[in-house]
């Protein structure tokens, strides 16, 4: 099978660690991430994908929103900088350990962070980063 993911999900899925909006955000996410994990490919994108399945529908979901769009953008540059890839929808790939391994390592040299400013989770993806990812699920 495969995951579906946004750019920006890419870096997201580098500091889960089981928190999220919702119980059924986080339970799906978990699934997602234990899949990434056994080493499913993903595919690139646009729009919503298999991590938004569970807040489609809610009215305050910002999956559609342009500055969502935006963060996309910014972290499939990021990203494929890092793994010499162009990243962008219908792109394939597999986190393996050396792709994660030089992912984290420039989410912690906030290489790749432009996609994280102004989001929520940002002071806790930098707390999980700077404590070496204990707890991480990918």
């Amino acid at each position: 099978m495969t995951v579906y993911l946004r750019a920006h999900h890419l870096l997201c899925i580098l500091t889960y660690i089981g928190k999220g909006y919702s119980p059924a955000f986080t339970n799906n996410m978990t699934v997602i991430a234990g899949r990434i994990s056994t080493g499913e490919m993903i595919q690139i994108v646009e729009g919503p994908d298999d991590i938004c399945a569970p807040r489609r529908a809610e009215n305050d979901a910002h999956c559609r929103d342009d500055s969502i769009h935006h963060r996309d953008r910014q972290a499939a540059k990021d990203v494929g900088q890092i793994l010499t890839l162009q990243i962008g929808p219908g792109t394939k790939l597999c986190l393996d350990t050396y792709a994660l391994k030089r992912l984290r390592a420039a989410f912690t040299q906030h290489q790749i962070r432009s996609a994280c400013i102004s989001c929520q989770w940002e002071n806790l993806c930098t707390s999980i980063a700077t404590n070496g990812y204990s707890g991480a699920v990918v």
